[in-house]
């Protein structure tokens, strides 16, 4: 691709927030898009995966977008094709980067084995409602944002949010976690 000539042919890119080319959004929103991406799979190696094949399918219409609309654009991209993913796999793998030294309940110090827990906990919601709470508490967009991402109402975001906000409220992983975390902090 040639973003010199496609940039001032389409008189879309250049200037901005520093995202004029490609590189450029890549370096910036790399970090950010992994998190997103691991929160939506629950597996930092999927994670990279995910934002690269996003990414990889993103590059080719680059010169097209706007520079206000590029980073939705990206973050919807991953989304849906973290939806892609999901539906091709039907088998829940588990998948770790290291065979743990300790069990896990020893885990917990350091805030590690926390970070986890949590993660596992969001794996275990929905796809839509785990998109709609990365989107709407993670990325902190708006309910309207989220909609406009997913290609739904604001109403099925914020049932979607309160469902899975109540399944997590649910959860004693969750209850315990807040319990020892508000007993540590005092």
């Amino acid at each position: 691709m040639q973003n010199g000539t496609t940039a001032a042919a389409g008189g879309r890119r250049g200037g901005g927030e520093g995202w004029g080319d490609f590189s450029s959004f890549v370096a910036a929103r790399w970090t950010a898009l992994v998190r997103t991406a691991y929160l939506l799979t629950g597996d930092f190696h999927e994670a990279e995966d995910l934002v690269q094949v996003t990414l990889a399918k993103v590059y080719p219409h680059w010169g097209g977008l706007r520079t206000e609309t590029a980073d939705a654009y990206v973050r919807r991209a991953l989304v849906n094709n973290n939806r892609s993913r999901h539906r091709r796999r039907r088998v829940v793998q588990l998948l770790m980067p290291f065979v743990p030294d300790r069990p896990a309940a020893d885990a917990g110090q350091g805030g590690l084995g926390e970070r986890d827990l949590l993660v596992s906990l969001l794996a275990g919601l929905p796809e839509r409602q785990r998109a709609v709470v990365v989107l709407r508490y993670w990325e902190d967009l708006s309910a309207e944002e989220v909609a406009e991402l997913l290609g739904c109402s604001v109403g099925t975001v914020k049932s979607q949010a309160s469902r899975a906000l109540a399944k997590l409220r649910d959860l004693p992983e969750l209850k315990e976690l807040a319990l020892t975390g508000l007993g540590a902090e005092r």
